[in-house]
């Protein structure tokens, strides 16, 4: 019978991988700037997953779940991050790309690079919501769940962060 129970709970964690793995390397990734750092992220969101999952404890929401581990891990992320000087990353064998190379890559990227500018400028508060309903394209009822705050709570932050963010970019032409 328990074999029959870790096959299920092999075959569901295989298709939540499936499913949710690349809005969770997504997240990760607009959380970290930094795709290696993202990729390790969303790794270690699933084996914390099915470590979770595999002492027998039950997960209501998976997705709502898998996000707040994801969340905890930028945040632990965060707070071990040192800085490194350019000549520091420079000597450990980091090629640092011409600006020619990059000329089309920034070109393309400009308008994406203010917004993301304008939202990082907004409180944690606003900018995780945000990210969840326009990034992520999550209905309130799941972002409420993620955050466990009420539906009505997440509407009125995601609108005063939209107002907030208004003004910002307005600042910024």
């Amino acid at each position: 019978m328990t074999e029959v129970k870790s096959q299920n709970l092999n075959t569901e964690f295989n298709a939540s991988y499936e499913q949710f793995s690349d809005a969770i390397f997504r997240y990760c990734l607009y959380q970290t700037s930094n795709r290696q750092k993202a990729l390790d992220l969303t790794q270690d969101t699933f084996i914390k997953t099915w470590e979770y999952l595999s002492t027998g404890k039950q997960v209501e929401n998976l997705k709502a779940f898998l996000y707040k581990v994801a969340g905890n891990l930028v945040i632990d992320d965060r707070r071990k991050k040192k800085a490194e000087s350019l000549d520091k990353l420079t000597e450990q064998g980091f090629d640092i790309k011409s600006d020619k190379d990059e000329i089309s890559e920034k070109e393309n990227a400009f308008e994406g690079k203010l917004a993301l500018e304008a939202i990082n400028k907004l409180d944690e508060k606003y900018r995780d919501v945000l990210i969840f309903r326009f990034v992520e394209d999550m209905e309130i009822k799941e972002i409420a769940k993620i955050l466990k705050e009420s539906e009505n709570n997440i509407s009125v932050r995601i609108h005063r962060g939209l107002e907030k963010l208004k003004i910002i970019l307005e600042e910024n032409q």
